[in-house]
């Protein structure tokens, strides 16, 4: 991968002793999104996309949830588990796309677009949660759309390709807010083709915050956790995977025999696209941060409050829809 600096197995040793020694100590538990490094996903008590992680969050018998992903993802652990301690190593570690979201200028979108449903995709604020109805994920965004009545008029924010695949995939009424994730707006469309001429078996397998071009050649579309499912039961050989290079690792551990391919970005030096709020955390860092259980995420509580109801909502069509 691009930005992955390696450790010498000595000092690597060392945090992972320590943080399994730290675990059993404190009752702590390590949520890892399949987009941290190789090395940060074999420790983690638990690997999973947004959904998995929330699920994961809200039930859990741990006093410490250190989350190993970024501040959304921590935030909404931290909504639904509010009396425990959530940590979260790096607090630059943000998202471009919920940052594309402000609440002035959310609230006013709502104002302009009236009487809709507010379904807004996990990666977002703790502020702009509070300001849906439902909170969805790429796993189960669709069948949540779906689920509602035919005639409901939909805001979706804030990706606004996710938000699109969407519209076009259900046919319903969306006005889609103008975001998007730099890693999956930056796949490049040209250098995919090109793979493909020189891996002609291999399918393209396409993420839906990916731009509509990319995901017009693709193979199949699914979120993260369902790219890794399709590799598992897919009898082809050869992969090209337009979403963070991270998840190539779960590929590998799970179909060995199988090639991957990480589709690149435009303007890249290397084969490779990776988030770099993800790679800020460390297995350096997460050490420190569970040694000295600082940094912590704080929330308002009724802050937190608002942001739950949309939230437990989506909780709760996933259960009853079995996702």
């Amino acid at each position: 991968m691009c930005n992955t600096k390696v450790m010498n197995s000595s000092g690597l040793n060392f945090y992972i002793d320590e943080i399994a020694r730290l675990k059993r100590e404190k009752n702590a538990i390590i949520l890892a999104h399949y987009y941290q490094t190789a090395d940060i996903q074999d420790i983690a008590d638990f690997v999973g996309d947004s959904l998995a992680l929330s699920q994961k969050a809200a039930a859990n018998n741990a006093d410490i949830i250190l989350f190993a992903g970024v501040k959304f993802m921590a935030e909404t652990a931290k909504i639904l588990s509010p009396e425990k301690k959530v940590l979260l190593p790096d607090m630059l570690a943000g998202c471009s796309l919920a940052d594309s979201c402000t609440e002035d200028e959310f609230k006013k979108f709502k104002e302009d677009n009236p009487g809709r449903t507010v379904i807004t995709y996990v990666n977002s604020t703790t502020e702009i949660k509070a300001m849906s109805d439902i909170i969805c994920t790429s796993s189960n965004a669709a069948k949540i759309v779906e689920s509602l009545p035919a005639d409901e008029k939909i805001i979706f924010a804030p990706d606004r390709n996710l938000g699109n695949y969407i519209l076009n995939l259900t046919g319903r009424d969306i006005k889609v807010w103008n975001g998007t994730c730099h890693v999956h707006e930056e796949f490049s469309l040209e250098a995919i083709l090109t793979l493909k001429k020189e891996n002609q078996d291999a399918k393209i397998i396409v993420h839906p915050e990916c731009e509509f071009p990319v995901r017009m050649i693709a193979d199949f579309i699914g979120s993260t956790a369902a790219l890794l499912e399709y590799t598992k039961k897919d009898d082809s050989n050869v992969y090209i995977i337009a979403t963070e290079a991270g998840i190539i690792h779960q590929m590998k551990k799970a179909n060995p025999e199988k090639t991957f391919i990480a589709a690149p970005p435009r303007d890249s030096t290397c084969g490779c696209s990776e988030c770099n709020f993800m790679k800020l955390i460390t297995i350096e860092k997460i050490y420190k941060c569970l040694l000295n259980e600082d940094p912590q995420i704080f929330i308002n509580e009724g802050l937190m409050d608002q942001a739950r109801i949309p939230i437990k909502r989506m909780l709760d069509m996933s259960s009853k829809l079995n996702i």
